[in-house]
């Protein structure tokens, strides 16, 4: 297996990071052409209440740095002690399968019982990624 294919789910999680970061910068500036809110507001973040809609991106643009801060994480150590097999990079794209339709439920419908049921999901894919690495590496040695 390709010692480096981590680096594939790795980038793909980069792109959906940059997609809810143009998609808030879109949202914004927009508002701001609306007279929704004033550009000057974004200087200190005070003295307005931003539209619903920005809150929302802006809420799921720091979750992105959040959980998938561990994910990044986990596909380097594998990488470092060459643990890149199929399974771990089975599970590494389901976490960014399932963070795209987090992102995707979260920023559109945001139905919260399937925003939940997904987000939990993408943890649970995260802990099997870490505890496959662990066992992997716990019996190699």
């Amino acid at each position: 297996m390709n010692e480096y294919g981590l680096i594939y789910p790795m980038f793909t999680m980069v792109i959906l990071t940059f997609v809810v970061l143009l998609a808030l910068f879109r949202n914004r500036a927009q508002s701001v052409r609306d007279g929704e809110i004033s550009g000057s507001y974004f200087k200190t973040y005070r003295g307005e209440v931003e539209p619903d809609s920005s809150i929302k991106l802006a809420q799921h643009f720091a979750n992105i740095f959040e959980a998938p801060t561990l994910f990044y994480v986990a596909c380097l150590a594998a990488m470092i002690v060459g643990e890149t097999a199929i399974a771990f990079q089975f599970l590494a794209w389901v976490y960014v399968i399932l963070r795209a339709v987090h992102a995707y439920v979260h920023t559109g419908s945001n139905k919260l019982k399937k925003r939940i049921v997904v987000y939990f999901s993408s943890w649970i894919v995260l802990l099997l990624m870490w505890a496959y690495l662990v066992f992997r590496i716990t019996m190699s040695n």
